[in-house]
């Protein structure tokens, strides 16, 4: 890696320079910890882009007082060398804080929000929304890649970008998998050698799940089938399982191609997020 930004001055400097160059700009947003989720971001960003800017930042807002904050990954390291092999085109921004002394005023998003991760993780949104807001000013990039993993993440962010007429293009990658089946994640790390056996069955079960339901098995009971399976296995508590709309992700009450499998469920102390459209799902099975 060529360049490590700490500060936001840096970074909108090299920015401007290479706007005059004609460059194209991207950001990946990212809290470090990368695996090859991540990376594929990159690699997707830099076929269209002339300079990717990977942002390494565990933001605190997104964080409530019981959760991980302290345990999080933190490998600056590693992450720079995972970053080094796409050579000088790729730069890191990898500021101490965003949030400055006295720093009082969060964006809180409705809409997409409000569902799912808004129902069991109310803070979420508003410090992901108020983050992402502040590293699209930090680094006034021409677009900015996340991933569908964190699906309802993306479309808050669209939301976001949509209402505030921001000048930024959102793109969204698939889900990267291991080759089980389970969803790349930075928390994956937490899972011991026995919950990781058990946890590629997830996605098996999201996969039995679509095909019920689109063979005409009411979802009431396609759920209770996978929750039975899930509990079965060894999971733990399950916060939601359900079929939504791939724009509101309001749970539906009628399956559609594009009706999204959205799953929250914990495993020992991981918890797992997942999702993924009927359509691939069957695909899939």
């Amino acid at each position: 890696m060529r360049a490590h930004y700490h500060q936001p001055e840096q970074v909108q400097s090299a920015i401007a320079s290479w706007r005059k160059a004609g460059y194209a700009v991207a950001l990946v947003p990212t809290m470090g910890g990368l695996h090859e989720g991540h990376l594929a971001l990159v690699e997707a960003a830099l076929e269209s882009h002339d300079r990717v800017i990977v942002s390494l930042y565990v933001n605190p807002t997104q964080f409530a007082e019981n959760e991980d904050l302290e345990r999080y990954p933190r490998q600056f390291e590693d992450d720079s060398a995972a970053l080094a092999r796409f050579g000088a085109r790729v730069l890191i921004f990898a500021p101490e804080t965003l949030y400055a002394e006295g720093h009082a005023t969060m964006i809180v998003p409705g809409g997409a929000a409000l569902p799912l991760e808004g129902v069991h993780r109310p803070h979420f949104f508003q410090g992901v929304a108020t983050v992402v807001f502040k590293l699209f000013q930090a680094v006034p990039a021409d677009s900015a890649f996340f991933g569908e993993k964190d699906f309802q993440q993306l479309a808050v962010i669209r939301q976001m970008v949509r209402d505030f007429t921001l000048p930024i293009t959102i793109h969204s990658v698939p889900t990267v998998r291991a080759a089980d089946g389970l969803a790349l994640s930075s928390r994956n790390a937490y899972l011991n050698a026995t919950e990781r056996k058990i946890a590629p069955l997830l996605r098996q079960v999201m996969q039995a799940c679509a095909t019920q339901a689109r063979a005409g098995e009411s979802l009431e009971a396609a759920y209770e089938v996978a929750k039975a399976r899930l509990q079965e296995a060894g999971f733990g508590r399950l916060d939601y399982f359900c079929f939504c709309c791939p724009q509101t992700l309001e749970p539906i009450t009628e399956l559609h191609d594009d009706s999204r499998l959205m799953v929250a469920i914990w495993l020992g102390d991981t918890r797992l997020i997942d999702n993924e459209s009927c359509q691939k799902l069957c695909a899939a099975q």
